[in-house]
């Protein structure tokens, strides 16, 4: 059965495809893979932009039945390749909630953890750092269990484990009392935001802007943290916003762009033009994620936050030589530093830009001039986002880098878990 990630600039023929529903259906088709000498690739819902989650051998789906959810307390334990978006309202029903979430809900617990998912908030980490426990089937067909008192090294390291160390089962996460966000959106003149940066994404508990190239105008995104109810979003204006504005109208501007590429920074300010100032309240996984239909290509950095006024500039000035015929904003998120070994906000205050083109649109050249400037800044590829950096040039960034990859050389020496990405990325 042919594989394609979300975007569709991945695609492969795994020799087969593997539908675990429990752990010991993983440990038995990583150990059938052994056997005929083929590598293991655990998929999720396909949204990497990288080819990290390509298999080349055997595709192997990750236990994911609602049923198997566990609560205790504070904590909840999951099957590896539940989506997101059943996990969030499962959580409602029981009061709680993930702390912090991208924006998009499509992805597996695993994927979201393993390619370092994390949202926005200065005072708030990625998704991986919430992480307490984990299940791991290792190459030899061991099923681990990591805690910080239990393989600590092994639970360290695979909270973003880039699925190199092996193959996710189940995961427990923390979780906080079930809260409401109070989103705020306002579009905003680019000027007043380059004017004290810091201050705009420390002015609430979860702080985004959206540039459009070829125009003066940063679109905002406060969502605070509020015991209030209302006001709450109508269903006609739920669907203006996500699915008028988000999705059919932004996709028809796209196919205009891309037959008349000369009148991209026209139609970019007419878009710009007509972002409305809104409130609302509802539950903070519906305000914290976006519905994504139309399809696109990302690059992402993470740079030190002190330096998200120099990258700034130094994107704006690429886009300028580069994005002529972009139509899809670049977005700039925060999140605190955390501890894991390969997670970009390791050991610093993180700043993240992200740059979008069309799906099948030419990306290289933007994409290029913008990874040029952020490499500059010491900026981290998020790992599941286009980039093109090697193992050489990627160890200074990290500190655990070298642990890392000797501890892939214990579990996994004869890379079982590897593809070609993989390779690129750790040696």
């Amino acid at each position: 059965m042919a594989w394609r990630n979300w975007a569709g600039n991945q695609r492969t023929e795994p020799v087969r495809t593997v539908v675990a529903r429990d752990a010991d259906d993983v440990v038995e088709a990583v150990r059938a893979a052994e056997r005929d000498g083929l590598r293991v690739k655990a998929v999720g819902s396909g949204h990497s932009f990288t080819g990290i989650g390509v298999p080349d051998g055997v595709a192997l789906v990750a236990p994911a039945d609602p049923a198997a959810v566990r609560f205790d307390d504070d904590l909840v334990t999951v099957p590896a390749g539940l989506a997101l978006h059943r996990l969030n309202a499962l959580l409602w029903e029981h009061g709680r909630a993930l702390p912090n979430l991208g924006d998009i809900d499509a992805q597996t617990v695993a994927g979201a953890i393993s390619t370092g998912t994390h949202g926005t908030g200065a005072a708030h980490r990625g998704i991986a750092a919430q992480v307490r426990a984990l299940d791991l089937v290792t190459a030899d067909g061991s099923l681990l269990h990591c805690s910080p008192s239990a393989h600590p090294d092994v639970f360290s390291a695979a909270r973003v484990g880039l699925g190199a160390l092996g193959v996710l089962v189940g995961v427990t996460l923390a979780t906080v009392p079930a809260f409401r966000l109070h989103a705020v959106e306002v579009a905003v003149p680019l000027a007043a935001v380059l004017t004290d940066l810091d201050g705009l994404m420390t002015s609430a508990d979860h702080v985004e802007f959206y540039w459009f190239p070829h125009t003066d105008v940063a679109a905002t995104k406060r969502n605070h943290r509020t015991d209030a109810e209302s006001p709450r979003r109508g269903r006609v204006a739920e669907w203006v916003g996500d699915e008028l504005l988000g999705n059919a109208g932004f996709g028809a501007v796209g196919r205009i762009g891309r037959a008349a590429p000369s009148l991209v920074p026209r139609l970019n300010r007419f878009v710009a033009a007509r972002m409305a100032s809104a409130g609302y309240v509802d539950r903070s996984y519906r305000v914290f994620t976006t519905p994504r239909r139309v399809r696109f290509l990302e690059m992402e950095y993470a740079v030190p936050r002190e330096a998200l006024g120099e990258a700034f500039d130094g994107l704006r000035a690429a886009a300028a030589r580069h994005a002529r015929d972009v139509l899809f904003p670049v977005e700039v998120r925060v999140a605190a530093a955390d501890d894991v070994p390969l997670s970009t906000a390791h050991g610093r205050d993180s700043a993240y830009l992200a740059v979008h083109v069309h799906r099948g649109q030419p990306h290289e050249a933007y994409f290029g001039a913008v990874e040029q400037v952020l490499r500059g800044l010491d900026g981290r590829p998020h790992w599941g986002k286009l980039h093109t950096r090697t193992a050489a040039d990627l160890r200074p960034s990290y500190p655990g880098f070298d642990a890392f990859t000797a501890l892939r050389e214990r579990l996994d020496p004869a890379r079982r878990f590897t593809n070609a990405y993989l390779e690129r990325v750790l040696g």
